[in-house]
């Protein structure tokens, strides 16, 4: 759902590479409901929708690494419409903690934390989501949802209400061999949906996370092609789980 921004030599990377871009929209999604997924940001490059996000504490939220642009970046927390923001309350300024290890979304390690600018309130709107503190595999048959701002078809538009999409899970190994032609995979990611489903994500909503049993598990990396009209490729997703020491190790101590 979200529209991610990409400059152009990384573009052309991924084209060269036949990845679909970073980030994606929500397929064949509906709209959240009021009052839930209360942990969705709006990472943000002036004052437009880049980039997905999700509140883990009153200080960080969470993303993808690729998300980061050499321009000052804002989160928005506390809507799930982009058209009704109080820039006073939800609009926050933010510093950038990328992944030490972070070189290209293909190679992995493809997650960044974001510190506000100042500690947040947290209320019936606004609310940190849990994260995984395990790794999830396909067979443990859990249900999944990924959600975001971005496209809801290939070229399409993105949307200024959050959408949300049921998405199974797929085995790694299945993972990999379908993708082999394509890309090979790095290790500390997950895969999920878009393959044998036409549910999946779009241009716009890399960054947003992969909740299962309603704790954060993954965080939207890329697809193939740039093509949303799934069935085709399994979507992407940086596993929480591989990085949550250094997750935990920020939150701690408060700063990168």
């Amino acid at each position: 759902m979200m529209h991610a921004v990409h400059d152009l030599m990384f573009l052309y990377l991924l084209t060269c590479l036949g990845q679909n871009g970073h980030g994606s929209e929500i397929i064949n999604g509906k709209n959240v409901p009021q009052n839930s997924m209360q942990y969705m940001a709006s990472v943000q490059i002036n004052g437009k929708h880049v980039c997905g996000g999700f509140l883990v504490s009153e200080d960080f939220v969470l993303t993808a690494a690729h998300c980061y642009k050499n321009s000052p970046m804002e989160v928005v927390i506390g809507t799930h419409n982009l058209k009704k923001v109080n820039n006073n309350k939800m609009r926050y300024s933010v510093k950038t903690c990328k992944h030490p290890q972070y070189d290209k979304a293909e190679s992995g390690n493809d997650i960044m934390l974001l510190k506000l600018s100042r500690k947040l309130q947290l209320d019936k709107k606004v609310k940190p989501i849990q994260l995984a503190r395990k790794e999830i595999k396909a067979k443990d048959n859990v249900k999944c949802q990924v959600a975001g701002w971005g496209f809801t078809e290939t070229n399409g538009k993105a949307v200024d209400v959050l959408r949300w999409v049921d998405v199974p899970l797929i085995d790694l190994n299945v993972c990999k061999r379908k993708l082999k032609a394509k890309v090979t995979l790095p290790k500390g990611v997950m895969c999920a949906g878009g393959s044998d489903t036409k549910n999946g994500f779009c241009q716009g909503d890399s960054g947003g996370p992969l909740v299962c049993n309603g704790t954060a598990v993954g965080v939207v990396s890329f697809n193939i092609y740039r093509n949303c009209e799934y069935p085709n490729w399994p979507n992407v997703y940086t596993d929480i789980s591989k990085h949550l020491s250094w997750i935990k190790n920020i939150l701690k101590k408060k700063q990168c």
